[in-house]
Parts: structure tokens; sequence; C-alpha cells
């Protein structure tokens, strides 16, 4: 009883770290507090389930009002850092099957693309365009998606909430939010933790914390972690490696944190999370490879991806009695240096796809030698929250957003050398032999300021019946300078070859906000019906915005323009919550429909090498999802998800797939540079391979998926053993929204996972072993068409089988 106890009042604790982190209506709610809603969560499970309790109460902010999760009116799922070890779950891409409708993807060089119910991201490597699902560590918002691979350090839990959060999220927040709670810091608790674990492949995974009291009032609380692996795919056509490793894992990572909590009403954490992980690149393996081994890649370009991320943040807190005060701040760098093999063949196999095409046309490589990003940016958030618990509670806030992006792109296309040039420094002269090996370059420096106002109230009409509602304004602005050269050749007579001027900028503001009514039927069920909008700010294409597409230069009403529209999305949701068997069994179940406009996503130029963001026709959403957990026996426990989805595009939009722009290119006799001898001509073969996109499905959306698992605790001898086993299922899903056969069909699979562990009695050492991908499926986490480029489509693959033994220490 003692250890259950102990592991519900953590839990209690942490899931009201979450309200301090997420969701900063109610930050940094006092440990008074968290202590009476643990116990209670303690009396509620013995009281309900008997020896072994029935499922515990969690208690969430998910919008920012303290409520329990079976409460809240909203479709919102909590991954345990329980449930993260067990699945060996070590970054956000193993979030796949473990919350319905969540989807994510590998895309090209470091990128995750996350989407929510199909909602997300579908303008892959470009920086300057924001999410469709927002994302945060301990509530402070990340600007790049390329730092959610640094997520996972210390967790406590990841909560994801589905759906459009308008009100509380604002901007990026169309498909819904995710958050990553870190533990913190705990005064007057001296305890920490070790673990260490190993498996094939030379895995290695080491975590370890400490949480110090300093006094009454301080807590300090530090964690270090590492992990790597050998690669688990390998290129075979480097010069001089012949088993150069791909999707290998290198990384460090830390976090320090102290809190000042001087008074009840009273408290300050300054926290930072640091992380780098130095490997090599993303197995990407191009679907013409002719190895049919898909962990052998006839490539010959040694990739590499370094990513330096720096967080700092402090959240102040002040209860002034019936209304709390919250301050958050944070300062957070982003550094990252990509390369891979764009072409995904060696330069055999290329040259004779591109000399096939037409002759003369051969080239023997398409190399990205360089992507690399810095970003700083800095947040500033100000709320208001009553801190009563009578029939009306509400929030008014304001939140502040500045970030500078800065890219610099070197790709080098080519029939003459090896293709492993190195990247030409930024201030390069024009007239560098190098420059004419180049198919893209790009210098570009883009700065972001976002601010916003946001209120919510939630009125109890009755004791059974509340209504919710909320607004929020929204102004983003983006300005900055840039410069691009396509096909090897630069309008800079002196000077260096890149040389950024002024482009266009653009301007959004939108009003965004919520209506929600729920009503309980008995204390363990509910129902609640929504209304609710998000949008994803505009933005800038680089290119255009210096005039270099159709648009500006042939005035074609479908080219790229220098701006991008923002996108809105709709929501209607339904839903229940329930409990039932004497509080043992949970079943949480939500309908929705969306109306999307403007929906933001890639497509080509008629001008070779000026691709961008366009905004698609109108589109429909809809679909079910289900969420069950049964405590059965004071041993047994079952889980399961499942998400059903359906998706189209409702208007008409002509659509130009970078594909089938080459394709039209190259039947007009100029493929590849060979544009160039008849410009405009070349540019009419192109335009014409447009295609209406209306009926298409939406990409990144699964019409199936699901997970199940069963498990079984119970005291073995002198400790409590566990046993888990998991299946996940993730179904079909169009890459694109071209929706071209085979290009853009993403398959199916499925996966099954084994976890077992040992922990002897008090003595607070414990053994593990975990085996993820039991059957060893080659499943295709993603498959990506490079926009830019040769435009070569690849897939991504989950992790092999892995098995890993791990020895722990807590106290």
């Amino acid at each position: 009883m003692m250890t259950r106890t102990r592991l519900m009042k953590s839990t209690g604790v942490s899931v009201l770290a979450l309200l301090a982190a997420t969701c900063p209506a109610h930050a940094w709610a006092d440990e008074a507090a968290a202590s009476g809603e643990a116990e209670a969560a303690d009396a509620a499970a013995d009281g309900a389930g008997g020896s072994g309790g029935g499922l515990q109460e969690i208690v969430v902010s998910a919008e920012r009002t303290n409520v329990t999760l079976q409460k809240a009116s909203l479709s919102v799922s909590a991954v345990t850092d329980d449930t993260l070890k067990k699945a060996n779950i070590t970054e956000i891409t193993g979030l796949n099957g473990s919350v319905p409708g969540l989807v994510i993807a590998k895309s090209g060089g470091g990128e995750r693309n996350i989407s929510i119910r199909g909602i997300g991201t579908a303008t892959p490597e470009n920086p300057n365009t924001q999410p469709g699902v927002s994302f945060h560590i301990d509530g402070v918002y990340i600007f790049n998606s390329i730092a959610a691979n640094a997520a996972f350090i210390d967790v406590s839990q990841v909560e994801v909430l589905r759906g459009p959060q308008g009100t509380m999220y604002g901007q990026g927040s169309t498909g819904g939010t995710i958050n990553v709670v870190s533990k913190q810091p705990e005064p007057g608790v001296l305890t920490g933790s070790a673990n260490v674990g190993y498996g094939n492949y030379n895995l290695l995974k080491a975590d370890a914390a400490l949480n110090v009291p300093i006094g009454e009032t301080i807590a300090v609380r530090g964690a270090v972690q590492r992990y790597r692996h050998d690669g688990y795919a390998k290129a075979t056509s480097v010069a001089g490696d012949s088993g150069y490793e791909l999707d290998n894992a290198n990384d460090w990572g830390g976090k320090l944190a102290v809190k000042w909590q001087p008074s009840d009403r009273v408290s300050v954490l300054l926290s930072t999370i640091q992380y780098k992980g130095d490997a090599n690149a993303t197995a990407q393996k191009n679907i013409l490879d002719p190895d049919p081994d898909p962990r052998r890649l006839t490539q010959d370009y040694p990739g590499k991806t370094y990513i330096r991320t720096q967080l700092y943040y402090g959240v102040v807190k002040f209860d002034m009695g019936a209304v709390t005060f919250n301050s958050i701040t944070s300062y957070q760098k982003l550094h990252s240096k990509l390369s891979w093999d764009s072409d995904g063949l060696n330069t055999d196999l290329f040259y004779a796809l591109t000399e096939g095409i037409q002759a003369g046309t051969g080239v023997r490589y398409d190399h990205t030698a360089l992507w690399e990003q810095n970003t700083t940016s800095w947040t500033q958030e100000y709320n208001l929250a009553s801190s009563n618990d009578g029939p009306f509670r509400w929030i008014v806030g304001a939140v502040y957003l500045h970030s500078k992006n800065q890219s610099y792109i070197n790709e080098y296309r080519s029939g003459m050398g090896d293709g492993l040039d190195a990247p030409l420094p930024d201030n390069a002269a024009y007239n560098d032999p190098l420059v004419s090996r180049l198919t893209y370059a790009e210098l570009s420096s883009i700065t972001r300021e976002a601010y916003a106002g946001y209120a919510q109230g939630s009125y109890e009409l009755t004791d059974k019946l509340t209504v919710t509602a909320g607004i929020r304004y929204n102004h983003d602005k983006y300005s900055g300078v840039s410069d691009s050269l396509s096909g090897g050749s630069t309008s800079s007579t002196s000077g260096a070859f890149l040389q950024p001027t002024p482009g266009a900028g653009t301007t959004t503001q939108r009003m965004t906000g919520k209506f929600a009514l729920d009503y309980d039927l008995t204390p363990e069920n509910m129902v609640y019906a929504s209304f609710t909008r998000g949008f994803k700010p505009g933005g800038i294409n680089s290119s255009a915005a210096q005039g270099n597409s159709s648009f500006t230069i042939f005035g074609f009403e479908n080219g790229t323009k220098p701006t991008f529209k923002p996108e809105t999305l709709d929501s209607i949701e339904v839903g229940s919550k329930n409990r039932f068997l004497n509080n043992t069994l949970q079943i949480n179940a939500s309908a929705f429909y969306y109306f999307y406009k403007d929906l933001q996503f890639l497509e080509d130029d008629a001008i070779l090498y000026s691709e961008g963001i366009s905004n698609g026709p109108k589109a429909e959403v809809y679909g079910a999802e289900l969420e069950m957990d049964w405590k059965a026996t004071s041993h047994l426990r079952f889980e399961g998800s499942l998400s059903l989805l359906h998706s189209k595009f409702t208007g008409d939009y002509l659509a130009l797939d970078p594909t089938a722009a080459d394709a039209a290119q190259a039947a007009a006799g100029y493929a590849g540079n060979l544009f160039y001898t008849n410009f405009f001509g070349a540019s009419l073969a192109r335009e014409g391979a447009r295609v209406n996109i209306k009926g298409n499905k939406l990409p990144q959306m699964p019409t199936v998926q699901g997970s199940a698992a069963v498990s079984w605790t119970g005291q073995v001898g002198p400790g409590e053993f566990t046993a888990r086993a998991q299946y996940i299922y993730r179904g079909k899903f169009n890459s694109r929204a071209f929706a071209v056969p085979v290009q853009d069909d993403t398959p199916d699979y499925s996966q099954v996972n084994l976890f077992a562990s040992y922990a002897l009695g008090d003595s607070g050492l414990s053994v593990s072993a975990t085996v993820t991908n039991l059957f060893n499926k080659d499943g295709v986490n993603s498959r990506f068409t490079d926009p830019y480029g040769s435009g070569q489509v690849s897939d991504t693959y989950i992790p092999p089988r892995q098995a890993i033994f791990s020895v722990g220490y807590a106290f």
C-alpha cells in the first residue's frame, strides 16, 4: 500500500506541475493543493476498487481550469513517464500509436511533421511556416519542429489536446497542442534515481536525476541523460565506407531547475533544458533503390545531423486570494546543421535515371550539403485567473512572441565531380567555381513578431450543466531579408554569390474562440458539445518575395505568391467521458466535424526552383475516437484506443505537383537545366501540368489507427512483478495533397511491444526488459517526396526490433 500511495501522490504532484507548465492560468498550484488532491485520489481509488483500488483520478488544467481529466470538456490524453519507459519512447516519433489520431512522420533532414486528426504541417522543409499542432515544453511554445527532438528529458508526462485550441493557445494549434511536461523540483524532500540500459545495436540508455532541498523553501532538481545506438540502416556506396551508418543516435541532454517557495502564495521557478544530438543522417530509402533490403540504401553521400537546443525559462506565481497572477518568460536557441543524400541513389543509378528522362540531361548526384538554421526566440505571457471554487471561473491574459530564423542552404546537383563538395561559406564570391554546381542556395533571415490577448470563463448554470466561452485576438507579423540561387547561376556580378535584400512582409490578424456545454449525467458520466475556431498565420515565400515566380514574372494566376494567407479551422465536437463498474472501467468517446479553409501546403511553380506555399481549397474532416482503460482485477489491466477518420478537399484548386511539372518539362524537351534554353515555353509546359485536387484526401491522415495493451502487476516473492504487451496499428494514408498513386501511398503497419519489470521490495532496486517491434516489421513511418531538387521519393522506417535490459535505483 505504501508503494502505491507514494506512486499516486507523485502522479498527482506531477500532473499539478502540468498546471504550472502547460496551462499558466493556475501555474504552480501550491503543494497543499497537490497533496490534498493526491490524497483524495488515493481515497477514491481505495474506496472504489478495494484491494488494489480502482482507476486513479488525474487532475489536469488543459484549458486552465482545475478539473479532473474526466471532467474536461475536450479530447485530451496523457502519456505518463511510466508508459514512455515501457514502450522505449525516447523521442517524439515514438508517440505514434499511443494517442488516438496522432501521427508523427519524419520529413527531410531532422524535421518532424506532427498532425492530429490529419491536421498538421503540409509544408516540409520550410522553417518560416508555423505548425498545425503547437508544441510546448513546460508550457513554453517551441518555434521550430527540429527542436522537438530535444523534448524528452526528465519527463513527467506528455499531454495531447486534440482539436483546435484557438483560445488558450492561439496560432499554430489548428490540429491541437502537445505539452511535454518535465519533472519539477519539490521543496522538503531528497529524492533521486538512476537507470542504465543496454540493448542490441550497441544501444546505451542512461539517465539520472536528483532533487535536493535547500532549507524549507528552496529545491534544486538536476537531470542528465545519454542515449546512443548504432545505425539501423547502412549506405552502401559511400567512398571508403561501404557500411556507412544511418539512423544512428548520439544524444546528450540535461536539465537544471531551481524552485523557491517562500510561502503558500508565492513560488518562483527558474529552469534550463539543454540538448545536443550529433549523428549521421536519417535513413531515407529511395523507392527506386534496387536493393530490396529496406535497411540497405544504395547511397553515396555521408549525411550528418547536428542539433543543439537551449531553453531557459522562468515562472512566477502569486496567489492574491481570489485571483492568481502568473508570469512565464522564456528564451530559446536552436542551431542545426543537416546534410543528406537528396537523390537517394549512387552516382551511376542517378545518372541512368536522369539521362533516361531526356538524353543529354543526365546528372550524377543531388546532395544537400548544408541546411543550416539558427533560431533565437523569446516569449512572455502574463495572466490573471480566478482561484476560487465558485460557480464562475475565469482567466484573462496576454502573450508576446519574438523569433528570428536564419537559414543557409547549399544543394549541389551536377554531372561533374563526385558530389562530395563541401558547402560554400555564406560569403563565398560570386565567381567561385562551385557556384555553378549549386542547384539551389538560400540565405535568409526572417523575423516574426506575434502578440495576443485572450479571455475565457466557465459558469455553472446548475449543479450539472456548465457553459464555457472564450475569445482570443491574434496578431502576427513577418518581415525579413533573403536571396536565393537556382540552377547554378547567380545574378551577382561582384561580391558574395548571395546578397539578401528586404522582401515582402505580411501581417495576420484573427479572432478565435470557443463555446462549450457540458452536462453531468451522473457523478461518473458526462457529455459535452463544443464549437471552436483555430487558425495558423500566413507567411512569406522567400523566392517569390524577391520576384522569382511565375506569378511575379509572367502574372500566372496560380503561381507562387510572395506571401500566403492564414488558414482557419472551425470544429464541432461532441463527446462523453465515463467511469463504470465501481470506478474500474473508463470509456471516453468523441465525434467531430471540421470545416477547413485556406489549407497551407507546398506545391511547385511554373518557373523551376520557385516552389512555395499556397492556400488550398476548402476541406472537410470528420471522425470518431474511443479510449478505454479497464482495471479488471487488482492485478489485470486492459487499455485501448481507436481512431476513425475521413477527409477530402471540397473546393476546386489547380495544384502543381513537382513530379508532374518535371515530367511535363521533360516531355517538352527541356529536362533539368535545359529549362533556361526556352524560359517561357518550358514554364508554359510546367504550368499545364496542374490538376484539380478536389476530392483528394488530406495528407497525414490514417483512416484507421489504434492500439491495445494488457498488463499484469502483482507480488512475486519479495518484490513486485509487472508484465505488459502492446499492439499498435497505423493505417495507410496519403503523404501529400496530390494523392498520386504509389508516390503518395504511405502503407499501413502494425507493431507488437513487450515489457517486464521486477521491483525488489522497498530497496529501490529494479530490473526491466523491453522488446519493441517484436516481429521486426519494416513499417514505413513516412513516404516523403522531396519538394526541391530532383524530387525523389523516399521511405523512412520505424526502428527494427530492439531488446533492452535495464537496471534502476530510486530513493
